[in-house]
């Protein structure tokens, strides 16, 4: 339903039947906070992506900006920068539809409200709270998703009028990474981020539970209780952390010997739903799990990867990035995230075929900042080039074959500029560094000739008496193998 004049506006999706999927019923707001410094507020949030977007592209322009199949024309900003699309209202909600629905949620409708700023003890108002309870019992929603972060007592509050569930967003995503993880390691990391998420919200959480303060019925047991059961999840986050410590002093060793050999490591990052998943495939030729929905992928896989000089280097895919990650994600997800922070490369993909490319791309930047590792080298793949106009996108890949260019562009689908995305990591990558050589190897030497064949590129082959002269370009690692039949003063 929809009310001219109004600054409510609801919407009411139809749904197949499914029974056994939760109703959601989707809320979100839109406060034009002015305030300088507001926390959370849409303009500080939008200023603080388009510095890091403005910081990391510099030099390049999102290609979601010079053509889509729809038309979209490109826009630049009065410093002659291009301007970065942020995300309105209308956009963010339908992030969240995208979510409730990786969640395994049937949405059932959805109202954005605009307002100059949150209410402090509802988020969106007692008189407009009342409304939407009546638009949530009409279609018989199950659950409330805000796509706000709520305090405790706002989420009390809405209960208490709503008499339905509430999530708010931060919890959402919590529960689609409780669903997709799959390794003890993940089940573990997002286990401590639901009990930190959890600790302040125990005030008041259930019947069972009085909350703190004076009156009666709120002395005696009920504090107990309340104090009982933080106690309980104080002991589960030292031991879930205790836990952590020791995936973590797996890992780490488990680095080390890959590090003790003259192997690479290239992470894969970037927004959630971006592809990452399909280029690992494409590239490794690996059966990851890729899929359209959020936060597909959670467990870190690491995959062997063949550049064009027959060097070797680890690709690892990683969890996705998303608007707003919560803080505690971030912390929980260190163990898995340090693939990223020891990498020699980050490859930060990203999807070409959406509006809002470069802002997504800001809240990638934002999240590598936190994990300092914002100055490591880094190559922009923007991957789902199908998507774009075929003209146009021909014009790209040929563009981004020059030298000079930080970006590729790829379709992980179709195939399309994966040999030059291989070609411009072998460049980028410094370890085991490629090596031009003249070796004068005896015949007898089966394995060394094997050797050069399978992890070189020969030039030039001669045969000599009972021996071969080859010209050769090889990693360091394999020159050292054969040193002893190196030409002198040829290397």
């Amino acid at each position: 339903m929809k009310r001219e004049g109004s600054r409510l506006s609801a919407r009411t999706v139809p749904t197949r039947e499914a029974p056994e999927r939760e109703r959601a019923f989707l809320v979100g707001l839109d406060a034009r906070t002015r305030g300088r410094g507001a926390k959370g507020s849409v303009t500080a949030q939008a200023a603080a992506a388009r510095d890091a977007a403005h910081g990391a592209n510099a030099a390049t322009t999102p290609i979601s900006q010079k053509s889509r199949k729809d038309g979209a024309p490109a826009a630049a900003s009065s410093d002659g920068r291009p301007s970065i699309p942020e995300f309105d209202a209308e956009e963010s909600l339908a992030e969240l539809r995208t979510l409730a629905e990786s969640a395994g949620a049937d949405v059932v409708g959805e109202i954005l409200q605009r307002r100059d700023r949150p209410d402090p003890a509802t988020l969106v108002g007692a008189g407009k709270l009342q409304e939407i309870a009546g638009a949530a019992a009409s279609v018989n929603a199950d659950v409330l998703l805000f796509d706000h972060d709520l305090t405790p007592s706002q989420q009390r509050n809405i209960e208490k009028v709503i008499e339905r569930r509430v999530i708010d967003r931060t919890q959402l995503i919590l529960d689609i990474f409780a669903r997709h993880a799959r390794t003890r390691e993940g089940q573990l990391q997002v286990e401590l981020a639901q009990l930190k998420y959890l600790m302040p919200r125990l005030a008041g959480h259930g019947v069972e539970m009085s909350q703190l303060g004076g009156g009666i019925g709120t002395r005696g047991p009920g504090e107990t209780k309340l104090e009982t059961d933080r106690r309980k999840i104080a002991r589960r986050v030292r031991h879930v952390e205790e836990q952590i410590e020791n995936v973590r002093r797996i890992r780490a060793q488990q680095r080390q010997r890959r590090e003790s050999v003259p192997v690479a490591t290239v992470a894969l990052v970037g927004y959630t739903n971006a592809g990452k998943s399909t280029l690992f495939n494409a590239l490794t030729r690996a059966a990851v799990l890729s899929s359209s929905k959020m936060f597909a992928t959670l467990d870190p896989t690491i995959r062997a990867v063949d550049l064009p000089s027959k060097r070797k280097v680890l690709l690892s895919d990683t969890v996705g990035f998303i608007r707003n990650l919560p803080h505690t994600l971030v912390s929980a997800f260190r163990a898995t995230l340090e693939e990223v922070q020891r990498a020699a490369l980050i490859l930060h993909v990203s999807d070409a075929s959406n509006r809002l490319s470069a802002e997504q791309d800001a809240q990638v930047e934002i999240v590598l900042k936190e994990l300092e590792t914002e100055k490591k080298p880094r190559l922009r793949v923007m991957n789902k080039v199908d998507l774009l106009d075929e003209e146009v996108a021909e014009s790209l890949i040929a563009d981004a074959e020059s030298e000079r260019s930080h970006t590729v562009y790829v379709s992980a689908v179709e195939g399309t500029g994966l040999q030059e995305l291989l070609r411009r990591i072998d460049q980028l990558i410094e370890e085991d560094q490629v090596r031009r050589v003249r070796v004068c190897v005896p015949q007898k030497e089966g394995k060394a000739l094997a050797l050069l064949e399978a992890k070189g590129r020969i030039s030039s082959r001669k045969y000599t008496d009972g021996a071969v002269e080859l010209d050769v370009e090889a990693p360091e690692s394999v020159v050292r193998r054969v040193q002893e039949w190196v030409v002198k003063g040829q290397g």
